[in-house]
């Protein structure tokens, strides 16, 4: 068994998810947005920063997932949201987590079946692959698949080993 935190982050919203991962099969614990106020950058980094810390110690995940920065048309838009990634990290860090980071192609391929898949596709299969009643939040269905690609690949990892078990980040 393996909680696992996945961020999909944002200078905007961030979003995350919480699934509960065990061998094969994941379980749905929690997700959702953390929308930022129209502050100033560092009010908004502080603010990804205290909320997923607050998120981590409520529900203690073991590991954390995170997306890796794109480069967009933007300059600006991919700093600051590589600003925000390192809030999360440091959420994450901060609280001892060992921290995967997966590309936008990886976690998209991992969940949809397609490094291409459009946002929409992803929040479908992200409800039926974990049993949700409906659509989570874009961001919130990002940070899932996110933790799903976490998943699948500590298991894939797993496998190729020959080991039974990870438990904090350790091979058993």
């Amino acid at each position: 068994m393996a909680l696992i935190l996945g961020i999909d982050p944002g200078s905007r919203v961030t979003g995350f998810g919480i699934i509960n991962a065990v061998g094969q099969r994941m379980e749905y614990v929690t997700s959702g947005c953390i929308r930022l106020p129209d502050d100033e950058l560092p009010v908004r980094l502080k603010r990804i920063f205290d909320d997923l810390s607050a998120i981590i110690e409520k529900h203690v995940p073991q590991e954390m997932a995170i997306e890796q920065v794109f480069m967009a048309q933007n300059p600006g838009s991919a700093l600051k949201l590589g600003q925000a990634r390192g809030a999360a990290i440091v959420a994450g860090v901060h609280q001892s987590l060992p921290v995967a980071e997966y590309s936008a192609r990886k976690i998209k391929q991992s969940v949809v079946g397609n490094g291409a898949a459009e946002k929409a596709q992803v929040q479908h299969m992200v409800a039926i692959l974990l049993n949700l009643p409906s659509l989570p939040q874009e961001d919130a269905a990002d940070a899932l698949a996110t933790a799903m690609c976490h998943a699948h690949t500590r298991q894939n990892l797993v496998k190729m080993a020959g080991v039974k078990s990870i438990r904090r980040g350790r091979l058993r």
